[in-house]
């Protein structure tokens, strides 16, 4: 934090199901002097997918979605596309639909509900036949908020507490509002051209809120990650479905799955992560299931999620191989996030 001028943060682990460390460090006002605690809640950007498509598969396993259906199936008023873009298409990001241009990846629009943002890219070509190709896009998952809000007349707000976190016992994971009081919100910070931290630039993420609109913690986080390794809220059905990578067109796995990267660090030991960033905050959550080991961190201000640690705090918990001693801190997993920034995680 203090080589990168990180304002506040908070970091959490949780091995074999029990949480081990928990702590807020920084300041979440820098102005006020008030300190970051446990509870304070952050901007996790595009971390926040993980819990939009755990709500999708529920919903799905509850009969209420078809991930086979065609989006116009929900949306009749979207644009056709040459080629059917289903549900499962936009929770893999294997739709086909662009990325944000340069002014929509920090669009400042008030007030905008789900519905209606999608408006920004509903009348574009896609870029590839759907199921082809993983091309990572915040539009994804706001179109699937959008089919969620409307397959049960209900906002997205009141279907994340339903699905997930009223379910989950998240306390401290609800949607961003600028309008709204929101106890224990911290403040958000950026950087000015000369590298200066200031604070941030007003945004309302609302439109984009099944893609990176929620706040949250990294002690909510590391219990979302347990609940996938132990709840037995979420079915073993669900739990496969979600870290089963995705078979592309070009007859190759995607490294990609239900909002989740796949990967093995250099000892060969499987791990499911999430990292990104957006104006004023961002967030890393990282799941060694073998291990049990979930860990995870949130900041306060932009484009801090590189040098996230999480590999680094999970070194203590994993055997250290010869492998791992000779390659050094050499590797990296790296993701387009929605707000086109590239966030990357040392690879340990």
């Amino acid at each position: 934090m203090s080589r990168n001028f990180v304002p506040g943060g908070s970091f959490a682990i949780a091995k074999d199901g029990k949480l081990v460390y928990s702590e807020g460090l920084g300041l979440a006002s820098n102005d006020l002097e008030v300190p970051v605690n446990r509870k304070t809640k952050f901007r996790i950007g595009p971390v926040t997918e993980i819990f939009t498509s755990l709500a999708y598969q529920r919903m799905v396993e509850q009969g209420i979605l078809q991930p086979d259906s065609s989006v116009q199936h929900y949306l009749p008023d979207f644009p056709e596309k040459p080629i059917k873009i289903t549900l499962d298409n936009l929770v893999n990001h294997t739709s086909g639909i662009r990325e944000p241009r340069e002014d929509e990846k920090e669009w400042r629009g008030l007030n905008v509900p789900i519905s209606k943002g999608i408006e920004q890219f509903q009348n574009d070509d896609l870029l590839f036949p759907p199921g082809m190709y993983s091309s990572i896009t915040m539009f994804n998952y706001n179109l699937l908020g959008a089919v969620m809000e409307k397959a049960t007349g209900e906002k997205f707000s009141a279907l994340l507490k339903e699905w997930v976190t009223d379910t989950l016992q998240l306390e401290n994971t609800i949607i961003d509002s600028p309008f709204t009081t929101v106890k224990g919100r911290t403040n958000f910070f950026d950087h000015n051209v000369i590298a200066q931290v200031i604070n941030a630039t007003f945004i309302d993420v609302r439109y984009r809120a099944p893609s990176g609109g929620l706040l949250s913690n990294a002690e909510d986080l590391v219990k979302f990650g347990n609940a996938l390794l132990y709840s037995d809220i979420v079915t073993d059905s669900i739990k496969n479905k979600l870290f089963t990578p995705v078979e592309l067109g070009i007859q190759l796995p995607s490294n990609f799955s239900n909002g989740w990267f796949i990967s093995q660090d250099l000892a060969g030991r499987t791990y499911y992560g999430r990292v990104g960033g957006i104006t004023g905050g961002g967030a890393a959550l990282l799941i060694y299931p073998e291990e049990k080991l979930v860990i995870a961190g949130t900041v306060n201000l932009t484009s801090g999620t590189e040098d996230l640690p999480v590999f680094q705090m999970a070194k203590p918990f994993l055997p250290e191989t010869k492998t791992e001693d000779k390659a050094g801190e050499n590797n990296g997993i790296k993701e387009e996030t929605p707000t086109g920034a590239t966030d990357s995680v040392p690879n340990r």
